[in-house]
């Protein structure tokens, strides 16, 4: 009887981690640098979707500045992604979901 009540309960949280999964990938997240400037949004999972940048700071002269503030605002979206996802999985799990895979 005990094995019946652990496959059970293992498919109960399988389906749990179905759904999670599923949650994450239509998160959407966004990450900016610049005050705005650059927009850099992702999913749950830390796909990036989408880069947004605002014309006025678009200088040829300055591209190292530009380059800057996209790795800041992808940085800032993957942050929030790797948030959201240890905080699902840290719910499905009761803490221990350190070593299951996924982001990062």
């Amino acid at each position: 009887m005990k094995m019946d009540k652990l496959l059970k309960q293992a498919q109960r949280m399988q389906a749990q981690m179905a759904l999670a999964q599923q949650e994450l990938e239509k998160a959407v997240l966004e990450g900016t640098a610049g005050g705005g400037a650059v927009k850099v949004t992702v999913n749950g999972h830390g796909d990036v979707l989408s880069v947004t940048i605002d014309k006025e700071v678009v200088n040829p002269e300055e591209i190292e500045m530009l380059e800057d503030l996209v790795l800041g605002a992808i940085k800032e979206a993957l942050s929030k992604a790797k948030e959201l996802y240890g905080s699902k999985m840290n719910t499905l799990t009761g803490g221990l979901g350190a070593g299951f895979p996924g982001l990062m």
